[in-house]
């Protein structure tokens, strides 16, 4: 059964001259024929009314506090005020673009952590504008991280769609550097969070985890390079002996057609664009950005701030509706599992398949 009050899911801006606050009003619009959970927006109103105005939306902007979300969300955008004035025009980040997109992440953040969120989707932001003013961290993921407490956990991204789910060990990280970056303790690593995480969030009894290769073939039995003999294999068997339904590793280019994909629920691949292509391939507008490994629950649209289509109205929000889609139903999996938590340690898991 739901839980009694459902907090609603807290949605970060984004970078404020991106297209975060348009497909987030586009969403709105539709929220009733789209169905979609109740969600509020942490970031500056008066950027979103201006934003609101320029692409014809009739969005009423409510001011409230998170536990009035729910209850405004069918008449009106609820909006937490996060932070300083974005000023920025739609394409062109100014000096305020970071340090609202930051405030932004940190206020959500903070509701997610204090149970007034369910969970928190986050708008696409511009690293380099981030950098311009101070940030620190990689990225949106290892800065999520470090806000998720102290020692900060090892966050796995993963894209998922109903098509295809898939996690590159490395992210965005030089191809040269690959090679060198890829051991077996970030691969066991990697394995372990994905299974815990499909398990415990998605419903899915005993993951399969399917390693794809490093090199052509899967380095052909150490004839077309070594790593996957020395490093993958050797990961994937430790894996299986801790009980991880792991497998691989397999050649790249015969592990994404639809016979193939029926053998794993989740693609572990060596770095970002060898299983970020498929992906996006089979779901370009419908994949969604996981967070595996942190204490909460994190979406995100897959997909970057357009700054060439922002305020035109030609965003596309297909994307940021299956992450609030999603993160609804993890949020709605884990009140389940913590209320079955609270009779019985051995709580009964769901049936192998999609997320509940």
């Amino acid at each position: 059964m739901p839980r009694a009050f459902e907090p609603a899911l807290a949605l970060s801006l984004g970078e404020p001259a991106g297209i975060g606050p348009d497909i987030a009003l586009m969403a709105w619009e539709r929220r009733a024929e789209l169905d979609l959970p109740p969600f509020f927006i942490t970031g500056d109103p008066v950027l979103l009314r201006a934003r609101a105005n320029r692409l014809g939306i009739a969005s009423l902007i409510r001011e409230c506090d998170p536990e009035d979300a729910t209850a405004l969300f069918a008449e009106a955008l609820p909006v937490v005020p996060a932070g300083p004035r974005a000023t920025a025009q739609p394409g062109v980040p100014d000096a305020s673009s970071g340090p609202a997109a930051k405030a932004a992440i940190d206020m959500a953040i903070r509701f997610v952590q204090s149970g007034q969120a369910s969970a928190i989707v986050t708008n696409p932001i511009s690293k380099a504008v981030l950098y311009d003013a101070g940030f620190q961290y990689p990225g949106h993921t290892e800065y999520l991280a470090h806000l998720a407490g102290t020692p900060p956990p090892r966050p796995v991204m993963m894209i998922w769609s109903t098509e295809l789910a898939v996690i590159p060990a490395t992210i965005h990280v030089p191809l040269s550097d690959v090679a060198h970056l890829l051991t077996r303790e970030l691969l066991i690593e990697t394995g372990r969070i994905a299974a815990r995480d499909l398990e415990r969030r998605f419903g899915i009894t005993r993951p399969r985890l399917g390693f794809c290769g490093l090199n052509p073939h899967a380095g052909e039995q150490g004839t077309i390079g070594c790593e996957d003999e020395d490093v993958t294999r050797p990961a994937v068997e430790a894996l299986h002996r801790e009980g991880i339904d792991a497998r691989g590793p397999f050649p790249a280019d015969t592990m994404f057609h639809a016979a193939a994909r029926k053998n794993y629920d989740v693609v572990i691949g060596a770095y970002h664009d060898q299983v970020l292509t498929p992906v996006k391939t089979l779901a370009f507008d419908r994949a969604v950005n996981v967070t595996l490994g942190l204490p909460f629950i994190r979406t995100s649209p897959d997909h970057g701030t357009a700054f060439d289509i922002a305020g035109t109205g030609r965003a596309n929000p297909a994307s940021l509706v299956e992450a609030l889609r999603l993160a609804r139903r993890l949020s709605d999996r884990d009140g389940e599992e913590s209320a079955k938590a609270d009779k019985s340690d051995t709580a009964p898991l769901l049936a192998h398949g999609d997320p509940a």
